[in-house]
């Protein structure tokens, strides 16, 4: 005959490990398991871009959000554009009328250097604006280099952060660059800014910047 109290043993201390085991995974190794999931994406996704990808058309595609334009084009376009002759890409300027959206942002993540992301709040919730941080990711865990740079307009806790987020601090970059930390010396965040495009995308390069540490 079974023993149904044996079983019962068993079954108790299975449910019991496997708790511990998830629990323990969840608080402790739940970034590394989420950033090796979206390698193994960007693997997959890179692909059909591999084959085909010519040189950068711009310095740097700019992803932010439409609330947050206005300080796109008065103050980030003139600095890097105007004075400094880099060569950006804009949603209302230079994506092709009558192509899918999904494949304008693809081809402008791919097509430049680098993604400059304009976070804040009102990015966190645009499903597009999550669409290009996503692509931008897929790009940089799968070439290994540093092609994303983060500029926080907005000072964010990190709980508010998705995980594409999370996943940039987790692979411990220096591209950070707060808005808010610059406005008693701007003039040093747009050196810092500046001195990031033209740097080499060479993820082991040592990089003097404005960094944005633990948040709160």
């Amino acid at each position: 005959m079974v023993d149904i109290e044996f079983v019962y043993f068993i079954t108790t201390t299975c449910s019991i490990l496997l708790f511990m085991v998830v629990t323990f995974t969840y608080n402790f190794l739940r970034w590394q398991l989420a950033y090796a999931y979206y390698i193994f994406l960007a693997l997959l996704f890179d692909t059909k871009y591999k084959n085909k990808q010519a040189p950068n058309q711009y310095d740097a595609f700019i992803s932010y959000n439409t609330h947050d334009e206005p300080w796109v084009i008065k103050e980030l376009v003139p600095k890097l554009e105007e004075e400094q002759g880099f060569k950006l890409c804009l949603h209302h300027r230079d994506f092709e009328p009558g192509k899918p959206i999904i494949d304008n942002i693809t081809d402008a993540i791919y097509g430049s250097r680098k993604t400059i992301c304009v976070i804040s709040r009102k990015y966190l919730e645009s499903e597009w604006c999550s669409r290009e941080i996503q692509v931008a990711s897929f790009r940089l865990f799968d070439e290994q280099k540093d092609v994303l740079v983060l500029v926080f307009l907005e000072d964010i806790p990190t709980s508010q952060l998705s995980v594409y987020h999370r996943i940039r601090k987790l692979l411990k970059r220096q591209t950070y660059l707060s808005w808010p930390q610059a406005e008693e010396h701007p003039e040093l965040f747009w050196v810092k800014l500046c001195k990031t495009l033209k740097n080499r995308e060479d993820i082991n390069e040592d990089r003097l910047l404005l960094t944005v540490g633990d948040r709160p």
